[in-house]
């Protein structure tokens, strides 16, 4: 009954923590919103729904929590039949499946969304640029920059060998002219100036990769009237502009200065959404910013690759303390929450499973190695899957998305330090004496309680025993186990006694 009652708790408790899981995914934005501007006079509710942008910020990497809050901010401007949605970024990059979700969904909204990469010295590289490119309305703040849209695949592979420098071609004409020993013609400024170098995919797999987003990111220029020849630049060669070069290249649209300044500068533009052109009217929209409620900060802690690898280690190790402690509880029930969390964060993460499973087979080795002592070898090896586990858990080099070494370090180190312990401890019980059980009877003198030639009693230990012996025994004689036999001992006399006898 008491077991019964232990795995109902279990599965309830395991349930709701799914059930908080979904909600953070799931339910729609209901984040506190701060009114920044607002017209001169009190317009009606449906009046007042039309004349909003909602404002929301990114100031991390792109991944499914912020992929998720966008996603929901936009079907709130849809339902709320908002004129605007502004985005401010500031972005090293992040996962491609995260960016291209954020990319559909501003393809396909009927809603033009402009993005700011703002503040000052903020950043939209690699994915930042691709969402830049997708934006109805691409701005930027002074001192910031865009591009290297490089996979970083491609970006993070060797480089190759440089090849050998050629001789420059010159006309034929001009050698003709030339004499030995005259002192060489100026050459235009052009002509001396080296091609951009682009970075040469070295396997199928990477070729596949550029190719694929030099595709991509093309489309999203052709289709917004952008510079494409860039784009393809910023992924094949990883350039980068700031945002003054960036404006006159015609990669994005505007630079402002602040909100009201963009806003400003879009009254009037023209924006192409999925219902058609149209005209944004900036002049008296209130600006509402939406902030990210609890669930959103609850799926973005529960996402990052660190949280997620260390819940994992929670739930791994707590369900296999449960296994070889039955009734224990809390082990169990912490295990099963952790583990729970961490599966879905690495459902929407980029993860290797083989790596995973590695993890799981290295700390059942190194939990096996406390009940089944191998001096070492099982606890080397799992320390051994473990690091190697761990290392390939995540199947991605984007920025932010990777478990930090030193944790892994730590970790495995910690595990380490544990089997060593456990290892040393079981070599000192090895070498003490054997102080209970038939072995230690053996090292204890018996006393016989009674004359006998073939059985008999004897006192050992304060206990009496049956005994057998092949030679005649004394009573009082001290007499030493040869063997247990059930409850019986097999004794001979001791040295001693006889010693004595002979005497």
């Amino acid at each position: 009954m008491n077991s019964r009652r232990r795995l109902t708790w279990l599965a309830a408790l395991a349930a709701m923590a799914v059930g908080l899981v979904c909600a953070a995914q799931d339910e729609p934005q209901q984040g506190a919103q701060e009114r920044v501007a607002s017209s001169s006079e009190e317009p009606t509710q449906n009046a007042a729904s039309q004349n909003v942008a909602l404002v929301l910020s990114i100031r991390d990497a792109i991944g499914p929590a912020t992929s998720s809050f966008f996603l929901r901010t936009l079907e709130d401007a849809h339902e709320r039949n908002a004129r605007l949605v502004v985005l401010e970024m500031d972005t090293p990059g992040g996962l491609d499946s995260a960016m291209r979700e954020m990319i559909q969904a501003i393809l396909a909204s009927p809603i033009p969304v402009a993005i700011y990469v703002s503040p000052s010295g903020a950043r939209a590289a690699s994915a930042g640029t691709y969402l830049l490119y997708a934006s109805h309305v691409a701005a930027m703040a002074p001192a910031t920059n865009l591009g290297a849209a490089t996979p970083v695949q491609i970006g993070g592979a060797p480089t190759p060998a440089p090849s050998p420098p050629r001789e420059p071609q010159r006309d034929p004409d001009q050698e003709t002219d030339e004499k030995p020993g005259a002192p060489e013609k100026p050459r235009k400024k052009d002509e001396d100036a080296e091609p951009e170098q682009d970075i040469e995919p070295a396997t199928a797999m990477e070729r596949k990769a550029i190719n694929d987003s030099i595709a991509y990111i093309r489309g999203l220029a052709e289709l917004r009237g952008r510079n494409a020849e860039w784009a393809e630049s910023a992924v094949r060669s990883a350039t980068s502009l700031t945002a003054t070069a960036a404006l006159q290249q015609n990669v994005i649209d505007i630079v402002a200065e602040d909100m009201p300044d963009l806003l400003r500068q879009m009254n009037g533009r023209v924006a192409r959404t999925s219902m058609g052109d149209v005209t944004l009217r900036t002049e008296g929209l209130i600006i509402e910013r939406v902030e990210a409620d609890w669930r959103t900060k609850l799926l973005a802690v529960i996402t990052n690759p660190n949280v997620a690898y260390l819940l994992m280690l929670v739930g791994v190790y707590g369900l296999l303390l449960e296994g070889y402690n039955p009734g224990a509880i809390l082990p169990g029930v912490a295990g099963a929450i952790a583990l729970l969390l961490a599966l879905y964060a690495f459902q929407v993460l980029s993860v290797n499973y083989a790596g995973f499973a590695l993890i799981v087979l290295g700390v059942a080795l190194m939990i096996a190695e406390a009940f089944a002592p191998s001096f070492g070898v099982l606890g080397l090896g799992g320390v051994l899957a473990f690091v190697i586990g761990s290392v390939i858990l995540m199947d991605t080099e984007a920025p932010g998305f990777q478990i930090a070494r030193p944790v892994i370090g730590g970790v495995a180190l910690a595990g380490a330090l544990v089997m060593l312990l456990m290892s040393s401890y079981f070599v000192r019980s090895r070498r003490k004496p054997v102080v209970t059980g038939p072995s230690q009877l053996l090292s204890e003198p018996a006393v016989a309680l009674e004359d006998f030639e073939r059985e008999g009693r004897v006192r050992i230990r304060g206990e009496i025993w049956n005994a057998r012996t092949r030679a005649p025994v004394r009573s009082g004689d001290v007499l030493q186990v040869l063997r247990v036999d059930g409850l019986t001992l097999h004794v001979e006399p001791s040295a001693a006694d006889m010693s004595a006898r002979a005497e």
